[in-house]
């Protein structure tokens, strides 16, 4: 069955608006990069506990998010290093003060790394291209987030067993506080 891994959390939803159904669910078990199982977490524990790493978020777990505009995320803005905040800030830099950069394809890479790295911390599970350039092209085939060719029909994903174990837990406020890919913890708020 692979590592299991129990994700804890206030409540589970399996799609927007969707109710998991007679059993509240408040855990998830995925087994490797798949759900494995939904349903209330001591169930879960006992079913699988032994050996299951166990993950408590005080969160809502739901499908990620979709960005359906990645490739103007990445490809029409510069997301500046940390090192260049003092002259550039910590925003991404568009318009003219993006073509008045100096931009190669090394530098292109880093922004979009980082720009991936800005849509996993809101939650985002997956998005949309086309990548023109190389270098954002190969940053997003790496990152692990599902390339879609368009847009879901009913624009929403759903949670499944057996489904791709890739989600996220949102707080309160609706900021991410982990998101999930293909099992992995990708990202987690400090």
């Amino acid at each position: 069955m692979g590592v299991l891994t129990i994700h804890r959390v206030r409540e589970v939803r399996l799609a927007e608006g969707a109710e998991p159904g007679a059993e509240a669910a408040d855990a998830v078990l995925v087994a490797g990069d798949r759900v494995a199982a939904i349903g209330p977490y001591e169930r879960l524990r006992a079913e699988h506990g032994e050996g299951a790493r166990v993950r408590e978020w005080d969160g809502v777990l739901a499908p990620g998010r979709y960005e359906p505009d990645a490739a103007a995320f990445l490809e029409a803005a510069y997301h500046p290093d940390p090192r260049e905040a003092d002259e550039l800030g910590t925003e991404p830099v568009t318009g003219d003060a993006l073509a008045a950069l100096a931009m190669t394809d090394v530098r292109w890479g880093g922004s979009a790394r980082r720009g991936l790295q800005r849509l996993l911390a809101a939650g985002t599970t997956a998005l949309t291209g086309p990548f023109e350039r190389p270098p954002v092209r190969t940053a997003v085939e790496r990152s692990g987030l599902r390339l879609l060719p368009a847009p879901p029909p009913d624009h929403s994903a759903t949670l499944t067993v057996g489904g791709p174990a890739d989600f996220a837990v949102f707080a309160a406020d609706g900021s991410a506080l982990a998101t999930v890919l293909g099992g992995r913890l990708v990202h987690r708020r400090h």
